[in-house]
Formats: structure tokens, sequence, C-alpha cells
């Protein structure tokens, strides 16, 4: 098995619990809660790949990747009751889950010797865009249009860091746990202690 397909099923399996507890917030049925997890868990590689023209895309390929993420449904429907704080817990997970998805993306851009700006949106891409349909469907407030979190930020720099990793010709294990690393350290920060870039302020116009 390949880093970028283990890299695959862990995206899917921290995304599909991230959108099972998106689920139990809105007190969905248990079918809710599959679609939901499905939806976050394959949303940004599907997209990657259609854009990278990959074909089969990757859970057409290999549907296990829709079983991982039905099992992570079913596991949060009977267990999410014994969270103390079901959105903390979806915050951090989410953290992990971008580190991952970001990792995948932009390596499998690269793999297809993709150019360096390909391969960032790629990995901005598959990080973000499974989070932002699940939290769409559901009614939320997008985590990645919150104001004042890094969200696509994280993504950006975890992305541009396998371009640089990846040109002193390491490894890529060490490029992908770079590339991750980069990302969760910046999200953690964001939600530990409110890292944020300045945001937009409006200004009544010259006289």
């Amino acid at each position: 098995m390949s880093l970028f397909i283990l890299l695959d099923y862990a995206s899917v399996l921290v995304f599909a619990l991230t959108g099972a507890l998106v689920a139990s917030r809105a007190q969905l049925d248990i079918v809710g809660f599959c679609f939901l997890a499905s939806l976050a868990a394959v949303g940004g590689g599907t997209l990657r790949d259609v854009l990278l023209d990959r074909n089969p895309v990757f859970w057409l390929e290999n549907p296990i990747y829709l079983g991982v993420a039905c099992g992570a449904a079913v596991l949060v429907f009977f267990t999410a009751h014994l969270l103390e704080s079901r959105y903390r817990v979806l915050l951090w997970l989410d953290a992990f889950a971008l580190a991952i998805a970001v990792a995948a993306g932009s390596g499998v851009a690269q793999s297809l010797d993709q150019s360096a700006p390909v391969v960032i949106v790629m990995g901005i891409i598959t990080g973000s865009m499974g989070g932002l349909m699940r939290d769409v469907v559901s009614n939320e407030v997008p985590l990645v249009l919150k104001q004042g979190e890094l969200y696509v930020t994280c993504a950006f720099a975890g992305s541009a860091a396998t371009v640089l990793a990846s040109q002193i010709d390491l490894s890529p294990a060490i490029v992908a746990i770079a590339c991750a690393s980069v990302t969760f350290i910046l999200r953690a920060g964001s939600l530990a202690f409110g890292w944020k870039l300045p945001a937009y302020k409006s200004r009544p116009p010259s006289a």
C-alpha cells in the first residue's frame, strides 16, 4: 500500500468522524450521519481527482473508503453522547484531518509531476473542500470562512512546505510529515492561542 493511499485512508476516517459529529449536533438519523460523514470524507479528494483527471476517482476505484466513512459514522452515532463538548472535539479532529488531507492532496499532485502552483492548490482543495461541503449542507457557518481563524492559510502553508521540502531531495514520507506538521501547528495555534491574520475593516469614504 502506497504512502498516499494510507494518507487518503487516514483523511477519510478523520474527516468522516467530523462529519458524523456535525450530524450529531444537528440530531440527524443514522442515514444522515452516514451521508454527512461520507461527504466530508471524500469531498475534497473527489474534487482533487477530477481536476487532476485521475480516472477513476479514488473512492470509485476502491469503495472501501465509503465503508470506512460509514463505519466512523455508526461509531459516532452510538458514542457521541459520551463527549462533554462535541464542538471542541470537532474542531481538533478537523484540524488533524486538515493536516492529513493537505499532505495527501499536495503529495498526489506532486507524484503526478504537477507544477508547484498546482501542488499548492490541490493541497488546499483536498484539505478544505470536504469540510466546506459538510458545513454548508448542515447549515453551519463553514470553519474555512470563520472570521479570525486560520484555515486556508494553514493549508496553503502546508502545501508550500511540500514544495519546499521536495526541493532538498527528502523522501516522500518526510515531505508528507513536514507538510502535515506545518498545517497542524498553524491550525492548532489558531485554535489554542488565537493566531490570525489581520482582517479587512471598512472605512468611510473620503470627502
